[in-house]
């Protein structure tokens, strides 16, 4: 159970990854005005909440504890953030400060991850 609960980790890494890197190729964009919601953005916010739930039932199934309001603070920061993502995805220019909550939003949610323990 070890060896998957790690690949999750992995994969939801990966989502983060991507949803980090979609916002980082686009802030040079973001201060012209120009920045848009790239699909790597999208794939790794639902890679994130696919991987993140699946995450949380692996661990109860295995006996862990789950901190579910740490869990909860997680999937609300995932959930703005992915709606955001998803409301915008087919605007060409998107406001720099709902690009911005994206970014921040994602910041946040790494931080939360890290440091919340």
């Amino acid at each position: 159970m070890d060896v998957l609960i790690h690949a999750f980790v992995g994969l939801h890494i990966i989502g983060i990854a991507a949803l980090l890197g979609g916002f980082m190729t686009q802030m040079k964009a973001m201060g012209k005005g120009e920045a848009r919601m790239v699909p790597a953005m999208l794939h790794g916010a639902l890679t994130m909440l696919v991987t993140g739930v699946a995450l949380v039932g692996l661990n109860q199934a295995d006996g862990n504890t789950v901190n579910t309001v740490k869990i909860g603070v997680k999937l609300a920061l995932l959930i703005v953030i992915l709606g955001l993502v998803y409301v915008k995805r087919d605007d060409e220019k998107v406001p720099a400060a709902v690009f911005g909550t994206v970014g921040a939003l994602t910041t946040a949610n790494i931080f939360v991850a890290v440091l919340w323990t």
